[in-house]
């Protein structure tokens, strides 16, 4: 079916069937010219967005619409979540190429409805219009955190423990498949693949760090972890010094890796989109809140690093040697391979 057929109004009524799905605090959703909501008392509301563009950040072919709408949410919520926060609201914008099917519209907002509904976000409006030639979608997330417990990027100290969620550079052995083709993969290439189009946003993880008030600085890993944590470094006016041998990397990327001749290490310092987070934690207290992580969420929190006083981001190698490390991720205005 064409979107001519039912037109931009018979179109927002049929997407908008199954966004409001936590009506408290909600007066107002989808049908007016605003949407209207409470914002909790004693709370500091957060505003995070993100702009997806067709053969930029993604290739239609290479995923499915439901994948892609999970995906255009899931970076709007990791960023909620770095911040320590809980995603309340969201607005969808969309920007849509002629003959694109309404049915792919549909599957589109069915992921993004899927992973909003899971984490208790409700969609309560945005705007679509037409789009000359490619398919671009802007997501905004609303949510809310209390102010003793924020977190930001520049709050880590010397001697803070460097700590991230979860793997590192998977999503980036992911966008090879998107590239290469994805038929055919086995079991563990299948997962790297499914890193890359289907992230999980780490927003437990990061509600119990900010909550634990030991965590001193935080973000999500969107563009490679070594660019990342630049950002901690430049914001909170340390260094930091990565382990190389503490970096966690999947039995999977290592596979992958030998099989690329790529050094895992370089591969998952440089990589992007994994949205785990990245933490900084009090060096006095690390050890009870990982035992803490580890009893909560089944798995470590892995210490990778400390932070110093130089200044800069270093790389301790295996065989002892410290160099310093650029940002080496994801930069929106370089050139890219989409």
């Amino acid at each position: 079916m064409e979107l001519s057929e039912i037109g931009e109004f018979g179109f927002i009524r049929r997407v908008s069937r199954g966004c409001l799905i936590r009506p408290e605090g909600v007066e107002r959703a989808i049908g007016d010219d605003a949407a209207a909501f409470v914002v909790p008392p004693e709370e500091l509301t957060l505003v995070t967005t993100d702009l997806l563009v067709e053969r930029v950040h993604f290739l239609r072919k290479a995923t499915t619409p439901f994948n892609l709408g999970h995906k255009a949410m899931a970076v709007n919520l990791s960023d909620i979540a770095a911040m320590g926060g809980t995603p309340r609201e969201a607005f969808v914008s969309t920007a849509i190429p002629a003959g694109c099917p309404v049915e792919y519209l549909d599957e589109l907002y069915d992921g993004m409805k899927s992973l909003a509904a899971r984490h208790g976000v409700n969609i309560l409006g945005g705007d679509t219009t037409g789009s000359a030639a490619d398919l671009i979608l802007n997501v905004t997330v609303i949510g809310h955190v209390r102010r003793d417990e924020i977190l930001y990027r520049s709050g880590a100290k010397p001697g803070d423990a460097v700590c991230v969620t979860g793997p590192v550079g998977d999503s980036r052995a992911g966008l090879h498949f998107v590239l290469e083709g994805a038929e055919g993969l086995d079991a563990g290439m299948q997962k790297l693949f499914e890193a890359h189009i289907l992230p999980q946003p780490h927003l437990e993880e990061g509600r119990f760090l900010a909550a634990t008030g030991a965590a001193t600085a935080a973000l999500d890993v969107s563009d490679g972890l070594s660019s990342d944590l630049m950002h901690i470094v430049e914001e909170s006016g340390v260094g930091i010094r990565v382990e190389a041998e503490r970096i966690p990397i999947s039995a999977e990327l290592h596979e992958f890796c030998g099989r690329l001749g790529k050094d895992p290490i370089r591969f998952a310092l440089s990589g992007g989109e994994d949205y785990v987070l990245a933490v900084t934690v009090k060096a006095g207290r690390i050890d009870e809140v990982s035992q803490r992580f580890a009893a909560r969420f089944g798995r470590p929190l892995y210490r990778v690093g400390t932070v110093t006083g130089s200044g800069r981001l270093e790389l301790l190698a295996p065989d002892g040697r410290i160099e310093a490390v650029g940002p080496t991720g994801w930069d929106h205005f370089g050139a890219h391979d989409l």
